[in-house]
Order: C-alpha cells, then sequence, then structure tokens
C-alpha cells in the first residue's frame, strides 16, 4: 500500500515497480511514473520552475517525458498550476460536453474547438470546466 511519504520522488523510486503495480499502475505507468521521479530527482525537471513559465513552455517541457503527452500537460496546467485560460481541443470528454451543448450531430474538430474557444478567453479553464459537468 502506497502512503502519504511515498507521493514523493524518491518515495517512487524506493519501491519496486511491483508495490507500484499493486497500487493499481500498468507496467507503462509504473515505467512513466519512475522516469518522471527520476527527471526530478536529477534536476532535468523542476517543478515549481513551471509555475513562472508560459503554457506552451510548460507543454514543451513536459511532452519530453516518456508517457507526457500533450493531453497529459494539458490537464497538469489545468489541475497542477491552476491555469485559466486552457482548453484541451483533443479531450474526449469536452469533445462530447460540447457536442451536447452545441447540439452538434458529431464531436466537433479540435480546429471548431479552437475557434469556438476563442471567445471564451481567457477563461477556457472555465469553460472546460462547464463541458465536463455537462457529462456528468
Amino acid at each position: 500500500m502506497l502512503g502519504r511519504d511515498q507521493f514523493t520522488p524518491e518515495g517512487f523510486l524506493r519501491l519496486s515497480p511491483k508495490e507500484i503495480r499493486n497500487a493499481g499502475l500498468s507496467r507503462p505507468k509504473v515505467e512513466y511514473i519512475r522516469g518522471i521521479a527520476r527527471a526530478v530527482e536529477s534536476g532535468s525537471l523542476d517543478f515549481p520552475s513551471l509555475y513562472h513559465c508560459e503554457d506552451e513552455e510548460v507543454i514543451a517541457n513536459l511532452v519530453t517525458l516518456s508517457g507526457v503527452g500533450r493531453w497529459t500537460a494539458e490537464m497538469f496546467l489545468i489541475f497542477g498550476l491552476g491555469r485559466p485560460d486552457v482548453l484541451s481541443v483533443l479531450d474526449a470528454g469536452l469533445r462530447k460536453g460540447f457536442q451536447v451543448s452545441y447540439r452538434l450531430p458529431t464531436p466537433p474538430s479540435a480546429a471548431e474547438m479552437m475557434a469556438a474557444g476563442e471567445r471564451w478567453r481567457p477563461y477556457r479553464t472555465v469553460a472546460s470546466w462547464y463541458l465536463w459537468r455537462v457529462i456528468d
């Protein structure tokens, strides 16, 4: 069982992959988390410094890590850094919420979401919360 003291880079690296898998994570996710932990431990990833970066710079830094794509980086911007103006146009839930809200026959394309999202600047994160709620 993972305890509070394991939720640090050092804590994850002390655990065996099997111990982490027992918490319900797949093998690839275990390796991704351990890779992130190693990056933090080595100093090549400094989460506090990301707070001062522009959104696209945060994304560019995070997607260099194995297992971290644009969607993950955008979720980090929203939930980790509390950024107010993020619209993750490839998020399936947001696309479905947009489809329902605008009574579209199919989910919108990324370009359609980006165009519509321009109206919501600088609070596209707030719009995202509402779109997610539509499908809850």
